[in-house]
């Protein structure tokens, strides 16, 4: 399974790779990441190649071929679509974070995205807020693939508690059961 996991710099995409890569390995699969980052540190775009089989040679995931696209901002998701495949699926966060672009006044916004892209929105924004913090906007969206992909919810809850603070383990299990009752 090719996995795209793409947002901006500051979202949670990398720590989302890791969870994935983690719950694959955990339960007897070979899985290879790889991160491309841009000015990620800036609010650039990031993305993540996450790669889980039997066996994986290579950790890229070439345009045309990604099985699923995780993507924690809607502008990122169309812009990182023509990585889907044909029968491919698009999870996407509603949130719309401005580019620099944007932000100068050189560029509009897009408008009309969701209906550029197939897939399924969720508003991971206003159910971290419902689960403590903004910054749960990614546990939300995993808890959204986790039911996606069919994964087993307890394994990959545990993968996803594993890998964070153990401060912010409550806030982070409600907001992935929040984005697991989304979809």
């Amino acid at each position: 399974m090719d996995i795209l996991i793409v947002g901006v710099g500051g979202q949670g995409t990398l720590l989302a790779s890791r969870v994935l890569g983690k719950y694959a390995l955990d339960n007897g699969f070979d899985v290879k990441l790889s991160e491309v980052h841009g000015m990620a540190q800036r609010g650039g775009s990031v993305m993540t190649y996450v790669r889980i089989g039997q066996k994986i040679a290579s950790p890229i995931i070439d345009e045309g071929c990604a099985d699923f696209i995780l993507a924690f901002e809607k502008l990122e998701a169309l812009r990182y679509a023509h990585y889907l495949k044909a029968d491919g699926e698009i999870l996407y966060s509603t949130q719309e974070i401005m580019p620099m672009p944007v932000v100068t006044g050189a560029a509009e916004y897009p408008q009309g995205i969701e209906e550029k892209l197939r897939g399924t929105g969720v508003d991971a924004l206003a159910l971290a807020l419902k689960a403590g913090n903004a910054k749960a906007a990614n546990s939300v969206m995993l808890g959204a693939l986790c039911k996606k992909l069919g994964f087993d919810r307890a394994k990959f809850e545990e993968a996803l508690l594993a890998s964070i603070p153990q401060k912010t383990i409550e806030m982070n299990k409600t907001a992935f059961e929040l984005g697991y009752a989304a979809v």
